[in-house]
């Protein structure tokens, strides 16, 4: 969610004509985040979060503010779109596709405590079965295909041991694609920067543009990688078995999601490494930018090797 595209306040008061929200007061860049430009939009009427996509293209943006008016729709606290005058989602600005969002309350969390945790696993959950009624369809456009492509990019920019490290989980992970497992709407990108607490009340989980159709267990893994980790990159085993708790409450999974699970949580950190590799070896530029440190899931995916993760599975 960095700044790519600067929007003036005239192209911005311009823009929102075209919503019943009252006049502008305000809009501020978002650094957080580093694929799209967001501001936060003040008007008359409320706050709002304004985001131009700078890869996703118009034809494939309506899957996504679908799903989050379904989400929203359905008791799942995502940010509802807001709809135009004639009741689209979707508009221009400054060339680009953008979308105004309400702005949930409450703020991402640094060190989640074990009712955020458990929060966080439920929720997850009740997306899942929300997420099997929804119409839209959308493959992963960061799957297997992707790690591949991405992989032979950013290999000659790696040290020897990284591209060994590389080149071996990519073959571990091709002998293992799980096809058979339950699948459908995922968040897939639901780290601690995309859920707002109010102390320990969950108000809302943001930033769906990676959603897709897909694995439930690799969602979850992604989230367990991300909200349960020590500095070192192990599972922290309290907060693991209360979001795996929280989250079996509301899907309870079989036993071939159990036996599939350290496999995904390697799968997890893999694609985070290889995303944060790509961002960090081919920047864009931006006003305001915020690249992650590949070598956190680089930790995450060698801690993952070395421990299964199945003996915090539930305790």
């Amino acid at each position: 969610m960095s700044v790519y595209t600067p929007v003036s306040r005239e192209q911005l008061e311009a823009f929102l004509t075209n919503y019943p929200l009252g006049a502008l007061i305000e809009h501020k860049g978002i650094s957080a985040g580093i694929v799209n430009t967001n501001f936060f939009v003040t008007t008359e009427r409320g706050q709002y979060v304004l985001t131009l996509f700078e890869t996703l293209k118009f034809d494939e943006l309506g899957y996504f503010l679908d799903l989050m008016a379904y989400l929203a729709e359905h008791d799942v606290p995502t940010a509802h779109p807001v709809a135009d005058h004639v009741g689209h989602y979707l508009r221009q600005l400054n060339g680009k596709p953008a979308a105004l969002v309400a702005r949930l309350p409450g703020a991402g969390v640094e060190q989640p405590s074990l009712a955020q945790c458990a929060a966080i696993g439920g929720c997850m959950a009740k997306l899942h079965r929300v997420g099997r009624d929804f119409a839209g369809r959308r493959e992963n456009d960061r799957g297997p295909h992707w790690w591949a492509v991405t992989a032979k990019s950013v290999l000659p920019h790696l040290s020897s041991e990284d591209a060994a490290l590389l080149q071996a989980e990519l073959e571990f992970q091709a002998g293992h694609r799980h096809a058979h497992l339950p699948r459908g709407v995922i968040h897939a990108d639901l780290f601690r920067d995309n859920a707002l607490f109010n102390g320990d009340t969950l108000t809302g989980v943001i930033d769906l543009y990676y959603a897709c159709n897909d694995v439930l267990l690799y969602d979850l893994a992604i989230t367990v990688n991300d909200w349960c980790c020590d500095a070192l990159g192990n599972l922290e085993v309290d907060k693991t078995r209360v979001l795996l708790q929280a989250y079996q409450h509301v899907r309870p999974m079989g036993e071939d999601e159990h036996l599939a699970w350290s496999v995904m949580l390697r799968a997890a950190a893999l694609r985070f490494w290889l995303s944060r590799l790509q961002d960090q070896i081919f920047p864009r530029d931006g006003e305001l930018t915020h690249i992650k440190d590949p070598n956190v899931f680089k930790r995450i995916l060698q801690k993952r090797i070395d421990k299964t993760g199945r003996e915090i599975w539930l305790g």
